[in-house]
C-alpha cells in the first residue's frame, strides 16, 4: 500500500517493487556565448532580460562572457557612422535615447566632459578577475563598470576607477589593475576577439546558444527574454522548459548591490506603478534605499553607492 503526497489518496502501490533513480543533473550540453563590452549601452539596457534568463534557465548552460572590443580608441574618422557617432562627444545623445527607451537610465555626460577613451581597460581588468578567480567576480566587476559609466558618470578607463571598482569586489585593485596593463592583459583579450570572430559576432550584444552538434542561434541585439527562451528550445528540439524560481528580492538587492525598477518589474512581473508597495512589502526597511535618476527609481543596499 501506499499514499500518494500529491494527491493525497492511499492505495494499492502498483506492481514494481524497486526503480532506479538517478539523482545525477544532466549534463549541459549548451554553450551560452554573451558577446559584449564595458560601454556597449544596449548591453546595458538588456541587463533585465537577461538577468532574468541566466537565473531561470541558467541550469540548461554553459555561459561565457566574451569582450568583444568595441573601442580600441578614438581616431579621425567615423567610430559609427549609422548612429552619427564621429567624436566622444556624440555618444551621449545615443546613450541617452538608449536609456529611455530601455528604461535602463544613461546620463551619458561623462563623454562630454571626461571622456572613455577606449573600452579595452576594463576589458583587460574582467580577463584578469576572471582568470585569477572566478566568472562570477568577473560578471560583478563589469556590472559595476557600467553602473559607474552609465549612471555615476565615472571615466571607467581610467586606472584609479578601475582599481576603486574592482577594491568593491574585496579584491585588491591595484594588483589586479597592474597585472592587466601586463602582456597577459591583452593576450587574454586577445583570445576573445578571436573568438568572437570565429563565432561570427559583429555587434553587440550578440547571444549565441549552441548545441553539442555545433548547432545552435545567433540572437543579436535588445530582445525580451521571450526571444531568449525561445532560442534555447531550438537548439534543445524541446517545446518546454522548467523555469527556476526566481530568487528573493531580498538576496538579489544583496548580490547586486543596486537595482532599477525596471529590472525587478523584469524579474517579478511587477508592474511599474505597484514597484514601491512590492519592495516594501519584500524588503526591510532598513535594508535599502530609493534613490532616483533621470525619472527612474533605483534601490541600493544601506552601504552601497548611491547614499
Amino acid at each position: 500500500m501506499i499514499c500518494d503526497i500529491e494527491t493525497g489518496v492511499c492505495g494499492e502501490a502498483g506492481n514494481e517493487e524497486m526503480e532506479i533513480i538517478d539523482f545525477n543533473q544532466p549534463a549541459k550540453e549548451i554553450n551560452l556565448y554573451y558577446v559584449t563590452d564595458p560601454i556597449c549601452s544596449h548591453c546595458w539596457a538588456i541587463e533585465p532580460e537577461l538577468r532574468r534568463f541566466v537565473e531561470q534557465y541558467g541550469s540548461y548552460f554553459n555561459m561565457h562572457t566574451v569582450m568583444g572590443g568595441l573601442l580600441e580608441k578614438w581616431h579621425d574618422g567615423p567610430i559609427d557612422p549609422a548612429n552619427g557617432i564621429y567624436k566622444p562627444a556624440d555618444v551621449a545623445g545615443h546613450w541617452r535615447e538608449v536609456g529611455e527607451h530601455s528604461r535602463m537610465p544613461i546620463d551619458g555626460s561623462v563623454m562630454v566632459d571626461h571622456p572613455v577613451q577606449s573600452s579595452y581597460p576594463p576589458s583587460r581588468v574582467y580577463k584578469i578577475i576572471q582568470k585569477n578567480h572566478s566568472d562570477a567576480l568577473a560578471s560583478a566587476y563589469l556590472r559595476r563598470t557600467r553602473e559607474e559609466l552609465f549612471v555615476f558618470n565615472q571615466n571607467i578607463s581610467e586606472r584609479s576607477v578601475m582599481i576603486e571598482i574592482v577594491n568593491t569586489l574585496d579584491l585588491d585593485g591595484e594588483a589586479i589593475v597592474n597585472e592587466a596593463e601586463q602582456p597577459i592583459g591583452q593576450q587574454l583579450l586577445n583570445e576573445d576577439f578571436a573568438l568572437a570572430r570565429s563565432l561570427g559576432a559583429r555587434g553587440f550584444p550578440s547571444i549565441l546558444m549552441i548545441n553539442a552538434e555545433n548547432k545552435g542561434v545567433k540572437i543579436v541585439g535588445g530582445r525580451p527574454l521571450e526571444s531568449y527562451v525561445d532560442g534555447l528550445k531550438k537548439v534543445l528540439d524541446v517545446e518546454v522548459l522548467q523555469a527556476k524560481r526566481q530568487p528573493a528580492l531580498s538576496s538579489l538587492l544583496e548580490k547586486e548591490r543596486l537595482l532599477f525598477s525596471k529590472e525587478i518589474e523584469v524579474m517579478y512581473d511587477v508592474e511599474q506603478s505597484n514597484i514601491p508597495s512590492y519592495v516594501e512589502k519584500e524588503l526591510p526597511s532598513n535594508h535599502y534605499q530609493a534613490k532616483e535618476m533621470l525619472g527612474e527609481i533605483y534601490f541600493t543596499t544601506t552601504e552601497s553607492k548611491g547614499e
